[in-house]
């Protein structure tokens, strides 16, 4: 029966596996905030990185254990976006960009558009295996790409683009070959084997200097939130509380930049915050309470007030970057996450550092007012013990939607699978 894999919300069991606390809720957002880097660098436009003073080597936990990149299912009728890549700068690139070179990335065509727009059913697992491994290889190659490709453009077609090329063109016969058992083989695949080397910083410097975005002055809403909007006009500043800061003016810090780096200030302004009643929210209405290591799994995950169709690749300097935004109906735009981790004691706060067992993010183009559900197909969790599953929205900040009271409870949801 389907309740003898997974645990229905009503069931009392599945309650006393929940984590609910506010104090976990912000022990998961600060475990994965930093493995949220997002998209391959095709999805979005290349934005322009600012260089620290230093060049030091990606943080621990930054970046995804198996490399993959982005990849596409169906998943109640739609095709669902799932975002797991690196985006984080390698020391190589860092001085690159020091040096004032521009910063070259792989540019592949997209295999998901030569696809059939529905994959059979018993083709699908092996097709979503073989697309994140098309992510792992153009990480790979782009992390050779930014250590040596000051050797010249015959060395990286021969020792690169070349290899590459060999790869995919074996990975996508394997796709098509999927597919082919069951289906009509799709066709001309192997021509999107070969890809090139771009500019993924044409403005080189540009974008972070003057136009107050990341850069520049650091205090790109100065004027707004500290300034004439809340504390300036008003014969009461700050309502008359004992404000800290408002913004990035003051701070030691060097400003964001779009990046997951941390000891960073961040100017971007909250932008918009929704009535109580449209304050996105979500729920996991169905998980396993046990399954066996490296078992695939699902995760029902329903939303109400989220407009899942905003989502800034974090990889290529989207994150923390864009404010708030409602659309015409004053529901927030953005997107949602989910991630596993392993507990190693129930009796503590878990360090926050590692990458998780299993991370998503998904923008599907779906979500509204009305609530209505998602399917998240985890791949299996590698080891034995207690798995803590979690679901939080985000909006194009990446951030937890804000909410117009303090006492809403925000968009996020928690349970607890044992890995036997």
């Amino acid at each position: 029966m389907r309740r003898s894999t997974r645990a229905r919300r009503s069931s009392g069991n599945a309650r006393s596996k929940r984590v609910i606390a506010a104090v976990g809720t912000l022990a998961v957002f600060g475990g994965i905030v930093a493995v949220t880097q997002i998209s391959s660098a095709g999805d979005k436009p290349s934005r322009t990185r600012t260089v620290a003073a230093e060049c030091v080597a990606p943080s621990p936990g930054a970046t995804a254990s198996s490399a993959a990149g982005v990849t596409v299912n169906q998943q109640n009728g739609r095709d669902v976006r799932n975002y797991w890549g690196d985006g984080q700068m390698s020391v190589a690139e860092c001085r690159s960009l020091r040096a004032g070179n521009a910063v070259s990335t792989i540019s592949c065509p997209d295999v998901t558009a030569k696809l059939p727009r529905e994959i059979p059913a018993r083709a699908q697992n092996e097709v979503s295996r073989n697309l994140t491994l098309l992510g792992s290889q153009i990480n790979d190659a782009n992390r050779r790409l930014a250590a040596e490709g000051r050797n010249g453009q015959a060395f990286i077609n021969n020792a690169i683009l070349g290899p590459l090329a060999d790869k995919r063109r074996a990975t996508l016969n394997r796709i098509a070959t999927a597919i082919g058992r069951v289906a009509d083989r799709p066709q001309g695949l192997d021509e999107l084997a070969t890809c090139t080397v771009v500019n993924a910083n044409p403005n080189n410097g540009n974008n972070g200097g003057g136009n107050g975005n990341n850069g520049g002055n650091g205090n790109n809403n100065g004027g707004n939130n500290g300034g004439g909007n809340n504390g300036g006009g008003n014969n009461n500043p700050n309502n008359g509380l004992d404000v800290l800061a408002q913004n990035c003016e003051n701070s030691r810090l060097q400003p964001h930049d779009g990046f997951q780096n941390g000891n960073r200030c961040i100017s971007t302004a909250f932008g918009e915050v929704g009535a109580a009643g449209n304050n996105p929210s979500l729920l996991i209405t169905e998980f396993p309470q046990q399954v066996q290591a490296n078992q695939a799994f699902t995760l029902r995950i329903s939303t109400r007030n989220l407009v899942r169709d905003r989502f800034l690749a974090a990889g290529q300097g989207g994150y923390y970057l864009e404010s708030s935004v409602l659309n015409g109906e004053g529901l927030t735009r953005g997107h949602f996450h989910t991630a596993c981790r392993m507990l190693g004691n129930t009796d503590q706060a878990p360090d926050p550092a590692p990458a998780p067992a299993f991370f998503v993010a998904t923008e599907d183009g779906g979500g509204g007012r009305n609530p209505d559900e998602v399917a998240i197909q985890v791949a299996g969790l590698p080891q034995q013990g207690t798995a803590q599953c979690a679901v939080w929205a985000g909006d194009g900040s990446h951030r937890l939607p804000m909410m117009e009271r303090a006492n809403q409870t925000p968009a996020f949801d928690v349970v607890r699978i044992e890995v036997n």
